[in-house]
């Protein structure tokens, strides 16, 4: 596949306003050649609104969009040589496929054989050569998807935008079609910024993400970090399944804070915080950070299972500690495994992914 090499798109203050409300409050990203960074939140966090702002749809109230270096904020989005495959996919129904991936170099004013070439190309390159004298009526969801990717590489964008690209496949489709772009933006290495608001997808398919919550940039970071050491309880809570337990600072040392439980068990959680001895804080561990067991030991808690539900080779427990605060716990399923009554859960060594001030009585249930 011919394609140059990527390019570096650059967000710097970007911030923009509908109203009273601030969709985006001086972003900066910095995104590398050939990286594909997700832009990953709940509705109405702003990752739509960057994307818009990107392409040129929709002008920033303040700050600039840069490729390469060079400013493209003046420019109208058809001179931005940037593609983008929408959530519906917005091919047109009247073309056939082969038609759809040559609208962009026919606009474009290419020769006749070149855009000849490009378009027999794309198909080689998204497998639809089989395909191209088909309507999009006769094609699946992931066929589709596979036409608005070619016709959208077919024009040489620098820049690739997916806003929400598997949104609309069922879930085994989804996964292949996640492969499939993964391995066609590696081999085109074009820059790619994605929009969603699903973890899983951000997790496996990103070089980094974005995070965003109302508006402001959480964290910018590699998968591993987003989800082992989230910025913000915001993020811990957001990617992932988030078990926080109430506690208060015990001890701070060079290793990293102590803590003290519900139960006057204290734990070594070997990270730092700028919180002081005696204040109330939320300790964040993820479900396969911790171990239920029927019996005790050093620095083991005191729960209750109040539920077991078996995914395949492990088993899912909700267990309630001695404050009556609930937390989730995936292990592999074992013979002697305990189902139901009191047990007690140990906290994996260096599992804990971070400690977070405890403003609210009811912040340790997971929000949207």
């Amino acid at each position: 596949m011919s394609q140059s090499a990527g390019h570096a798109l650059t967000l710097r203050g970007i911030s923009h306003a509908f109203g009273q409300v601030v969709a985006a409050n001086a972003i900066d990203l910095d995104i590398r050649p050939g990286e594909l960074v997700s832009l990953l939140g709940p509705s109405g966090c702003g990752k739509t609104t960057l994307l818009k702002i990107i392409a040129g749809f929709l002008r920033q109230t303040s700050g600039d969009v840069l490729v390469d270096g060079a400013s493209i904020s003046h420019l109208p989005t058809n001179r931005r040589r940037i593609g983008i495959v929408f959530q519906n996919y917005a091919l047109f129904p009247h073309m056939s496929v082969a038609q759809n991936i040559a609208y962009g170099p026919i606009a474009a004013g290419r020769p006749k054989a070149e855009t000849d070439a490009v378009v027999s190309e794309m198909l080689d390159v998204v497998q639809m050569a089989a395909f191209r004298d088909r309507l999009p009526r006769e094609l699946s969801g992931g066929q589709q998807q596979r036409v608005a990717l070619a016709r959208c590489l077919a024009i040489r964008p620098r820049i690739l935008l997916l806003d929400e690209p598997f949104s609309a496949l069922d879930k085994n489709l989804r996964l292949d079609m996640q492969i499939e772009i993964k391995r066609l933006q590696r081999q085109s290495g074009i820059t790619t910024v994605m929009v969603t608001h699903d973890q899983e997808e951000a997790l496996g398919m990103s070089d980094r993400i974005a995070v965003l919550s109302r508006g402001n940039l959480e964290q910018f970071a590699p998968p591993s970090d987003i989800y082992d050491r989230p910025a913000s309880l915001f993020v811990n809570t957001f990617v992932g399944t988030a078990n926080l337990l109430r506690a208060t600072v015990a001890g701070i040392s060079a290793s990293g804070a102590a803590v003290r439980l519900a139960d006057g068990m204290v734990i070594e959680t070997g990270r730092e915080t700028t919180l002081s001895v005696g204040a109330a804080v939320l300790v964040a561990v993820r479900p396969e950070g911790m171990r239920v067991s029927a019996t005790g030991g050093a620095g083991a808690i005191g729960a209750e299972i109040t539920a077991v539900m078996p995914i395949g080779p492990a088993l899912i427990y909700e267990v309630t500690l001695i404050d009556g605060s609930s937390v989730k716990v995936v292990q592999e399923r074992e013979a002697d495994a305990p189902l139901s009554g009191p047990v007690f859960l140990h906290l994996k060594p260096n599992r804990i992914t971070g400690l977070f001030p405890d403003h609210s009585g009811d912040t340790h249930k997971k929000g949207n």
